[in-house]
């Protein structure tokens, strides 16, 4: 069971961050192996698919450079145009094998973990310039592991190469009678299948390697409790924090329906319990519009800006908790309370005129029509 340096097991699996985290630093699960493997049957492939044109290949090169004519030889300037014509050949016949194994070598170590490009594996570590650290590492488990794959990669390469060559011995005395030409194609396919067959030896240390490197990887991302414990609380948010910015919010949409109270064309109160500040914009049509409410010590900071700025007061309990419980603030009322509404604004706008002596006082609203859904009981 895995520790870590504080002590605790490691008995928890990796979350996704840690994974990502993990990603973002290069450190993944590779094998060199699996990638050896991928370049060699890379080569083999392609030496069995183009060893013919590659031969052919070899032939021409031989042909051009060892059939030279008198005034070639003594031409100073041929020298340098036998030599592009001959790189031009030998990169032409080779280029299909080259281009297999830079597949190979790139779909190797995606094959196993992914596409992966991380900066930060760039990044210089001095640590691993310690000596200390060097020699530690040297001796470690890990070292261990890879000189004990070290050494059954070489026999096995080793032991196949044997048997290869046991098979293959009467074809490679063969060569030494054969023609030029067929000794030359002949010498290609048997690299080739040597190749082969060297390759599909390294297939057994490959499927023993990728499981091991797929652990060891998973075993370094393992959590203990507190880390799965700390990873939470700084991705969620620690619980003090998240309630100081609630704090910080609510103290400031108080303070801007506060601000937007002197807008309001009446306040409707319970009297004392609930506030409520409506306001209606004949101009842009619509419903009424809820600017503030508030409870107990918020019902009585609406009450006090509202007498500060002269705006009217009226005591409605039933329709003030109708429209605190129903309506959020800056939203238009609930159309069951329309016509309650209605009568109170107008009821307000009487009592302007009443006030600048353009008509009589108005008789107390009674019994403001409330469906009974957006009742709430006192």
């Amino acid at each position: 069971m895995a520790e870590s340096e504080s002590g605790q097991d490691k008995t928890e699996d990796p979350t996704d961050k840690r994974k990502k985290d993990s990603r973002e630093k290069g450190e993944i699960a590779r094998s060199k192996e699996l990638n050896t493997l991928a370049v060699m049957m890379a080569g083999a492939g392609g030496l069995l698919i183009f060893g013919g044109a590659l031969a052919q290949a070899l032939l021409e090169l031989m042909r051009l450079n060892f059939s030279l004519s008198r005034e070639v030889l003594l031409d100073e300037r041929s020298m340098g145009i036998f030599l592009l014509n001959s790189g031009k050949i030998a990169l032409l016949a080779s280029q299909p094998v080259l281009l297999l194994l830079l597949l190979a070598a790139l779909i190797g170590p995606i094959s196993l973990g992914g596409w992966l490009f991380a900066t930060g594996s760039l990044a210089p570590k001095f640590s691993r310039m310690n000596p200390l650290s060097g020699l530690k590492r040297m001796f470690s488990m890990h070292a261990l592991t890879e000189l004990l794959k070290a050494l059954a990669k070489f026999f096995v390469v080793l032991i196949v190469a044997l048997v290869v060559l046991m098979f293959d011995r009467d074809d490679l005395l063969a060569i030494a009678h054969e023609p030029l030409e067929l000794a030359i194609i002949h010498s290609v396919q048997v690299v080739g299948w040597s190749t082969l067959w060297m390759a599909l030896g390294l297939l057994l240390i490959a499927a023993v390697d990728v499981p091991i490197q797929l652990y060891q990887s998973k075993q370094k991302l393992m959590m203990t409790k507190q880390e799965v414990r700390d990873e939470y609380k700084d991705s969620e948010g620690r619980p003090e924090v998240k309630q100081r910015v609630r704090q910080l919010q609510r103290e400031m949409a108080q303070r801007r329906m506060m601000a937007a109270v002197p807008e309001a064309d009446v306040v409707i109160t319970n009297p004392t319990h609930y506030a409520v500040a409506l306001k209606y914009d004949a101009e842009k049509g619509g419903a009424p519009i809820l600017l503030a409410k508030g409870s107990d010590f918020l019902a009585l900071k609406i009450r006090e800006i509202a007498t500060r700025h002269q705006i009217q007061l009226l005591e409605s309990p039933a329709l003030a908790r109708s429209i605190y419980y129903s309506t959020e603030v800056e939203q238009e009322i609930p159309a069951g309370l329309y016509l309650a509404v209605a009568q109170v604004l107008a009821y307000v706008y009487q009592i302007r005129q009443y006030r600048a002596g353009k008509g009589k006082r108005p008789d107390p609203l009674k019994d403001l029509p409330i469906p009974s859904d957006l009742r709430r009981d006192s």
